[in-house]
């Protein structure tokens, strides 16, 4: 009588398989976001954490520190992690009042080339971080963060106008 076998010994599986099946199993990826949905992420209140390290830009130690930079960017991970807003080039940069005095009107964090620069009066912002310059040389709100399309203006408590 012939033997039952459970198991085909010529059958190999690899590591990239699961148990379950001999498919491969799903990597888990950021989530592609609608832009109904983004901007539904966008306009929730900013965390504390979030608002303290964004505050910290203009306190010193930012420009030319990588490290500070780097730090920036996994705060805004932690805060948005359902999409990878950098990496997908839809999150720009941020703007806000400069306090270092004259001849500064405002800094930027520019995410395109991860760097913190401050601009004088009248220098022209990179990568269509202009438009938001006069809302973040007035002062009404923190900081103002550049998208693709819109702005988004942070209040000091963390709440969102979407421009």
């Amino acid at each position: 009588m012939p033997k039952i076998m459970l198991k085909n010994p010529t059958e190999t599986k690899t590591e990239s398989y699961n148990n379950l099946s001999l498919t491969k199993p799903v990597e888990k990826t950021k989530t592609t976001v609608e832009p109904v949905n983004l901007q539904r992420l966008l306009r929730k209140k900013r965390s504390k954490r979030y608002m303290e390290a964004m505050g910290a830009l203009d306190t010193g130690g930012h420009v030319n520190n990588q490290e500070k930079i780097n730090e920036l960017i996994e705060a805004i991970r932690e805060e948005f992690p359902e999409v990878e807003l950098i990496k997908t080039g839809i999150f720009i940069g941020m703007v806000s009042k400069c306090f270092l005095g004259d001849p500064y009107e405002v800094h930027t964090v520019d995410f395109t080339h991860t760097i913190i620069k401050h601009y004088k009066q009248g220098e022209v912002l990179p990568d269509g971080m202009e438009k938001a310059r006069a809302i973040a040389a007035r002062n009404i709100y923190m900081y103002i963060e550049v998208y693709t399309d819109h702005c988004c203006a942070i209040s000091a408590d963390g709440t969102v106008s979407i421009i």
